[in-house]
């Protein structure tokens, strides 16, 4: 059975990296196409951070007006930087992917118990895939339709467009207003794809070597029950304490060749995405400072406060599916200690091969002891604790930010 073909995270996802034009290619066509996008989705980010710096400049002065576009800003920055780390580990993030594909979600050779473990995981990545994908679209389309909302009924020299353009041009009438609006949609929504396809497929990844974590555990500490299951030759497992010792060991070098995989994999996660955790933390707490402030300051404007609801909720979103996605591999990779030590390790005789399982054993439970993690390059893992300071972090901005524009307000 492939999970592959039934696995709504990762088809919708690989959709989404496709428009963006990080994905593999088959042929040359392809592969000109994925240049294609990667170049236009490039420009459509410098565009829109365009608009925003022309805005802040003209609109210096008005606090406002600048936290608004500081906001958008950071929201541009970070798929931009995101795009350009993955163009520097393109051939790791493919291997990743592939290895992803080959060893996690087609396999064929799951028993029931950990069939429902990898559909479990996949059931986890669909439910945050899809609530953030919503949430920021939704965040999208706030910033496209109300504009047009608020035009209902307007002259056409009084109309306005989703995000201020200073250009000597009549903006507000036919066509430049339909030009401009449709290269900001178009810019918009392609910004939008690269905003939450990368973390997307970043928490496919880390579920899905959770869930690895987990299916090791079971067969670790299960390795006799699983060897008289599929062994053939039943009653010689009985009678000659030899062949079962020689059996459990062979068995369990092959289980541990599977946790060195998963830890090769994880470092190698962490090479790719080390320079994008450390990104996402900066950001976030900056981010929902600025839409808390542009929220609960924004006073009659219902249009700042409905587009910035959607774009705090999917900020929320996108840190908690980021934190927990990592916090379950570290809490998984050490439980395969705890599983190793609940292992039937007294079964085997005393044998050759029995104590060599024992002492591999104790090896597997010093090694475990070690969590696998994404760290922001070195500087901090994270986890969910990290999910809370960045939290705690973006409320004291938010205190500090208010404090001193009611000061400056009061003088």
């Amino acid at each position: 059975m492939s999970f592959l073909e039934n696995d709504v995270a990762v088809s919708l996802t690989s959709i989404f990296m496709k428009f963006v034009g990080i994905w593999m290619a088959g042929n040359q066509h392809q592969q000109r196409m994925r240049n294609i996008m990667v170049t236009y989705n490039v420009i459509a980010i410098f565009f829109a951070l365009w608009i925003q710096a022309m805005d802040m400049y003209h609109s210096w002065g008005n606090i406002r007006a600048c936290l608004f576009s500081t906001s958008n800003t950071l929201s541009l920055i970070l798929p931009l930087l995101k795009i350009f780390i993955l163009l520097c580990h393109k051939e790791d993030f493919f291997r990743l992917i592939l290895y992803m594909k080959k060893n996690f979600l087609e396999l064929r050779n799951y028993d029931d118990y950990e069939r429902k473990i990898v559909i479990g995981c996949n059931q986890k990545c669909t439910f945050f895939i899809c609530f953030f994908t919503f949430l920021t679209i939704a965040t999208t389309a706030s910033y496209m339709v109300i504009p047009l909302i608020v035009n209902i009924g307007k002259n056409e020299s009084d109309r306005v467009l989703p995000f201020n353009m200073w250009v000597n041009l009549p903006l507000s009438m036919t066509p430049y207003f339909e030009i401009s609006f449709v290269l900001q949609v178009l810019s918009l929504y392609q910004i939008a794809v690269s905003y939450f396809c990368f973390d997307n497929f970043l928490c496919i990844m880390n579920f899905h070597v959770a869930g690895q974590f987990q299916v090791l555990q079971y067969r670790i500490s299960n390795i006799a029950d699983l060897i008289i299951k599929t062994e053939e030759k039943k009653e010689k497992l009985i009678t000659d304490s030899l062949y079962f010792s020689n059996k459990c060991y062979t068995t369990l070098k092959t289980y541990i060749r599977q946790h060195q995989a998963l830890i090769a994999y994880c470092r190698k996660i962490e090479v790719v995405f080390n320079w994008i955790a450390l990104e996402q933390v900066l950001m976030f707490s900056l981010l929902i400072c600025l839409d808390g402030y542009q929220i609960l300051m924004a006073n009659e404007d219902i249009k700042t406060r409905s587009i910035f609801s959607f774009h705090i909720l999917s900020c929320l979103c996108q840190l908690l599916m980021f934190t927990y996605s990592c916090d379950c591999i570290i809490r998984e990779s050490v439980s395969v200690a705890t599983a190793a030590y609940k292992g039937p390790w007294t079964l085997p005789p005393m044998t050759i091969s029995g104590r060599m399982m024992r002492k591999d054993l104790i090896i597997v439970i010093m090694r475990a002891s070690i969590p696998c993690c994404l760290t922001g390059k070195g500087f901090f893992i994270v986890s969910l604790e990290t999910y809370t300071s960045v939290l705690s972090t973006a409320a004291s901005y938010f205190t500090l930010l208010r404090n001193n524009i009611e000061s400056e307000n009061d003088n």
